[in-house]
Parts: C-alpha cells; structure tokens; sequence
C-alpha cells in the first residue's frame, strides 16, 4: 500500500522528532556532569628538609689503562696477520709480518762490507807488525811505521761502522716480524694482507692494543668550576677535608651507573687557553671488560653538601615559559600553583630554594587534570628517605 503525507503535517513531525531527540540526550548529559563533578584523584607526597648531598657531572670518555699503537716501523708489503682482531693478545705474540727479502739482503750486504772491513783490518795489522822490528832497526823510515799504524786505526774504525752497519740491518729485520709489546686487547687492522705498509701516504700505524683490566675516563671542567672546587677544599677544616677526598662513580652510554667506583689518577697542569677547562684522568677497575676505549661516559661525583634543604621529587616539577611551576595540595584538598626557584638535583630529587616549605603536600601525579583552586582527591606515597647524590649541573 502507498503511504502518502500531507505537506501540512511536515512541520509537525519535525518537532515531535526533535523533542524526542532532547529527551534522549538529557539523560546523557546529567550522567557527564555528575562524572566532571567528581574531584579528580592525584598522588602525593610531602616536601621534606634534610642535608642532600650535592654532585655535578662532566662528559668524558674512555681510554685503556695503557694504549699502544702497532707501528711498522720498517716499510714493504704485508704479507700475514697472525692474530684474531677484536681479542686479547699475550704479549710477544705475533701480530704482522711484512716482506723481508729486501731486509734479508741488507744484512748480507752488510755482513760482506764486515769482512772486507776485517780483511783490510788483518793487512794494516800485518804491515804494522813488519814495520815495527824494520823501524827499530833502521830499515825503514819512522814516517813510514807512523803511516801504517794510521792506516791500521782506520781500518778498525772501519771494522766497527761496518758491525755498527750489521746491527742496524738485523733490527731492521727483525721489525719485520711484529709481536704484541703488552698483553692486552687488540683492535681491527688498518692493513691487509698485500698492502703495502710503512710509509706515508700508506698505513704506518696498524693497530692498537689497550689494556683494559683498568679503564681510564677523561674529562674536563670548566675555570669556573676549578676555582669554586678549590676554594671549597680551603674553606676545610683539617678534620673534614678527608671527606673531601670523595669516589668518582662512572654514568655509562644507557644511563646505568657502573658498579665499581673510580679515583682520580691525575691533573693537567694548566688550563687549555682555547676551551677554558682543566683536564681530570679517572681509573675505574674493569675486571668484567664491560668498559672499552672510546666510549662517551659521564663522571658524577658529590662537590658539597646542603644542610637542611627543601627538597621535593623532580617528577613534581614543570616548565611553563621558563617558569618551574610546582601544585600543592592545601587545606580542603584545595589545589595551589605555585612557581618555584630551583636548586641542585640530587638523584630523583631537586632542591627547593624558594616557593615551597617542609611540610606540604606537592602533586607527583595528575597534575595535568588540575588547575588552581580546583578541589582533588588526594593520595599519598612513600618516597625514598635519602636524597641519593646523584644529581647533575
């Protein structure tokens, strides 16, 4: 059957469907308004005042305990590699071999210019012996024996350039045999096996061995820093300047913190003039070989300590506009902004110079669903006692 409508009842069943449509959606929006109602549930935890230690860290890098270039120190072709590149060496191992025929041939050069030396040597010595009795009997003229024992002294001079010779040419062979000066950990070859090594432009330094059972971090700090530490070891009384004399602990690449603690081995002399730093070598034990050369570390050790500071976990804190803005949790659960001035960090902590006192309660989390004066439901949580000194600048 065909359903037909009179133009006139449109108007009609527009309004019915509309006040349909409303009713529907109220419920709805009663639920939504009672949920928004609901105060919005936060973490938190108390601002605390304690001593904390603090620490700064500088960026450094590794290098072995001892680091050896393997040099050709004679030139010619490569002919073999004798180790596993990339693992530990014996010291006195073979490493390199390089062609030794032209060497071979000094030496035999050098050993025939020793016996020509030695035989023109017996002559002079010979003619001495003769021109002795026949000087002293007249037979000769003493010019004559003044010119042979001349001759004489000459040749043995002689005969020693020429061993000097022998030996130089014999090093010179031996170099072509290369061995490991050190036990220790051996990298990958510059050369191959047919290349020609020994003199620029081609490969003079082959490899490098590093000993690694100890594991030496460099880095620097800055005049200002230098300056600030000094005075702080002056200001010492003799009874805590020991303390002074604090462990390095070494940040690695993924943040870890390296299980063995490091001392400073030594100090540059001077300031470098072009970067306005001083340079600082640390040891660490690497008994594990975790730590190898050429690694980005960073040396975090504790410089001072503050006594009774404010501090609050650094999760706590944000950053608007420059601005390091903390919420409090006052009376009512009522929600408070406050800007804070921040001191060092020290580990998950940061130290409170001003805008917050010991006592009240900070948001750790949530506090992006707050805003001032807003009423929450707060929850509160444990932190750890103890500031760790792990801060950085």
């Amino acid at each position: 059957m065909k359903l037909t409508f009179d133009r006139r009842d449109v108007p009609r069943m527009a309004g019915v469907s509309l006040v349909a449509l409303l009713l529907t959606l109220l419920p709805g929006c009663g639920e939504e308004q009672t949920a928004v109602s609901a105060p919005p549930d936060v973490k938190v935890t108390e601002a605390v005042q304690k001593d904390v230690p603090v620490s700064r860290e500088w960026v450094g890098q590794t290098l072995g305990a001892v680091d050896i270039e393997i040099r050709a120190r004679v030139d010619g072709w490569l002919q073999g590699i004798h180790f596993r590149e990339g693992t530990e060496v014996k010291k006195g191992t073979l490493l390199y071999t390089i062609d030794a025929s032209e060497l071979q041939q000094r030496v035999a050069e050098a050993k025939a210019r020793l016996a020509e030396a030695q035989t023109m040597l017996a002559r002079a010595e010979s003619d001495v012996n003769r021109y002795k009795p026949l000087a002293a009997a007249g037979a000769v003229s003493q010019r004559d024996l003044e010119t042979a024992l001349a001759e004489y002294n000459a040749r043995k001079e002689e005969v020693e350039a020429a061993r000097a010779y022998l030996r130089l040419a014999e090093i010179d062979l031996g170099y072509a045999r290369i061995t490991a000066p050190i036990d220790g950990l051996i990298g990958i070859s510059a050369a191959r096996v047919g290349d020609f090594v020994g003199r620029p432009p081609n490969p003079v330094i082959l490899n490098t061995i590093s000993r690694v059972d100890s594991i030496h971090v460099r880095f620097s700090i800055t005049e200002q820093e230098y300056l600030e530490l000094v005075r702080q070891l002056q200001a010492q009384s003799p009874q805590t300047a020991p303390k002074q004399k604090r462990e390095l602990e070494l940040i690695l690449a993924d943040g870890s913190r390296y299980p063995y603690k490091g001392m400073v081995r030594f100090t540059q002399r001077q300031i470098d003039p072009a970067t306005g730093t001083l340079q600082f070598e640390a040891s660490f034990p690497n008994p594990e070989r975790l730590v190898r050369p050429g690694q980005f570390a960073r040396i975090s050790a504790i410089v001072a300590e503050r006594k009774g500071a404010v501090v609050v976990p650094s999760r706590a804190i944000s950053e608007l506009q420059g601005q390091h803005l903390v919420y409090i949790v006052g009376e009512g659960n009522k929600v408070a902004l406050r800007r804070v001035i921040l001191g060092p960090k020290a580990g998950p902590f940061t130290v409170i110079e001003q805008g917050v006192t010991a006592g009240e309660k900070v948001i750790v989390e949530g506090f992006q669903r707050v805003r001032p004066d807003m009423v929450v439901s707060p929850t509160a949580i444990t932190q750890p006692d103890t500031p760790g000194g792990e801060g950085g600048r």
